[in-house]
């Protein structure tokens, strides 16, 4: 089980973290994956990170202002955002896949939370 919490509505140019805590899963053996869904859109990957940590990978849009972590004692992944703009209002969800990289594409995911709101107001 996911859940992930932390949302909540900002100003552009603020910053949140995201937090998405893990129970009754290895946490250590899951590629850990954020996505986000603005109201009538699709899905979007934003960020992924691999089992250790050691690998990550953002969307083009959130590149060199969000930035995923995880720390496995604690079985959390975190999305630290920064320089919001109103363009990431979504609800954002985590998700994890039993490989060493989940990857980008939403299906490949095998369990996801329940979504936490950011809405980034200008």
């Amino acid at each position: 089980q996911l859940q992930a919490f932390g949302g909540g509505s900002v100003q552009a140019g603020d910053s949140l973290r995201l937090s998405c805590s893990a129970s009754g899963v290895t946490f250590r053996r899951y590629g850990m994956g954020w996505f986000r869904q603005a109201p009538g859109k699709e899905r979007d990957f934003v960020a992924q990170i691999s089992r250790s940590g050691d690998s990550s990978d953002y969307a083009d849009s959130v590149k060199g202002r969000f930035t995923i972590s995880r720390n496995n004692v604690k079985n959390t992944v975190y999305l630290q955002m920064n320089s919001l703009k109103p363009e990431d209002t979504a609800v954002y969800y985590c998700a994890g896949r039993l490989e060493e990289l989940a990857g980008s594409r939403d299906r490949w995911y095998e369990y996801w939370g329940q979504g936490t709101q950011v809405t980034v107001s200008s």
